[in-house]
């Protein structure tokens, strides 16, 4: 079963973005302060709708201009199993962006160049070839 997460933007000022979408009904349901990779992560949903379907503001607490649509992040969901949807992608021609290394994570791209973050629910133990396959792009 795959399940529909989030979608991640990229914003610049988070308390307006905020104010923003509580105008249209959103709440911040969770958040997430990283002082290593300095970002902040701000979940938003609607009443009774976290965990189901949310909204990403990823804050990079360094200033960067976003051109080109690099303000819209990914899209995400659940899959039974991360190495299968990535073997099933594969063998369909598409690139592996950020194989799942880990067992939890990878990221792929639409033919469209939208970026598809694939999240197992926990983690599987590392397995060939993924566990040494080299990221191919951005993610």
């Amino acid at each position: 079963m795959t399940k529909f997460l989030h979608t991640m933007i990229r914003v610049t000022d988070p308390e307006a973005t905020i104010r923003f979408f509580k105008l249209i009904g959103l709440e911040e349901v969770r958040r997430f302060d990283s002082e290593q990779g300095r970002f902040t992560l701000i979940f938003l949903a609607a009443p009774g709708q976290a965990g189901i379907a949310e909204v990403e503001l990823t804050h990079n607490w360094d200033p960067e201009d976003y051109t080109g649509g690099r303000n819209f992040g990914h899209l995400a969901y659940r899959v039974d199993n991360v190495y299968e949807t990535c073997q099933r992608l594969m063998d369909a021609g598409v690139t592996i962006n950020r194989p799942p290394r880990d067992g939890h994570m990878a990221f792929v791209r639409s033919p469209d160049g939208i970026s598809v973050e694939l999240l197992q629910d926990g983690h599987l133990d590392p397995a060939e070839p993924w566990a040494s396959m080299p990221n191919t792009g951005v993610w």
